[in-house]
């Protein structure tokens, strides 16, 4: 199963940006992905950047995880 997560740039240098998972800050590549700026959304897999997300659609799915990673504490309880 694949999984793409949604993060903010925060800083980009050439090629790289710096990006925001909910605060876990790394660097990813935008080798594949063209016309972003900071303070965007983008969906984030294997350490590339491989589109561009919309702020509400991104923020829905930050909120979801952390939902799930709540029941998960109690699951493993």
């Amino acid at each position: 199963m694949c999984l793409a997560v949604p993060a903010k740039i925060k800083s980009i240098d050439k090629k790289e940006a710096l990006v925001d998972f909910g605060g876990v800050q790394k660097k990813i590549s935008l080798g594949i992905l063209d016309g972003v700026k900071i303070g965007d959304y983008v969906l984030v897999h294997a350490g590339f950047a491989i589109g561009k997300v919309k702020k509400a659609e991104a923020e829905d799915t930050l909120k979801a995880l952390d939902e799930l990673k709540e029941v998960s504490k109690y699951e493993s309880a």
